[in-house]
């Protein structure tokens, strides 16, 4: 019997697929999906370009609960960073590599992509 996590992971995965999808189709190169470490997890890993860009997806059935842009917080944000960072060191990425954190998000039919949506934090 699938529980309310699985079905949650399956909503999940068709959400990131649709995003993949969309960054696809802007001409990204995705590396890795659901890329996990000790510090967190990114939804995406692309090449676009020189940059490599960490992507958080975010989905919302209806704008009650808030826009899905908009949960992706501070806290949220330096995980990702940090998550990224060990991405980098783990596979071969040096400091100078360029790097982007984008944001799509997901609302009801709408999807909406923002490239360069918050800064390195360390």
């Amino acid at each position: 019997m699938a529980g309310a996590g699985n079905r949650s992971r399956r909503k999940g995965t068709e959400y990131e697929q649709r995003a993949a999808e969309l960054l696809e189709r802007e001409g990204y190169q995705i590396l890795h999906r659901n890329f996990c470490s000790r510090f967190g997890e990114i939804d995406l890993v692309a090449r676009q370009g020189d940059y490599l860009v960490f992507t958080e997806v975010k989905y919302r059935n209806s704008p009650a609960g808030g826009h899905p842009l908009e949960a992706v917080g501070r806290q949220k944000q330096r995980r990702i960073c940090k998550t990224a960072a060990y991405y980098c060191l783990r596979h071969g990425y040096g400091e100078d590599t360029p790097c982007r954190f984008d944001v799509v998000g997901i609302l009801g039919e709408e999807t909406i992509h923002v490239e360069d949506a918050f800064p390195f934090q360390g």
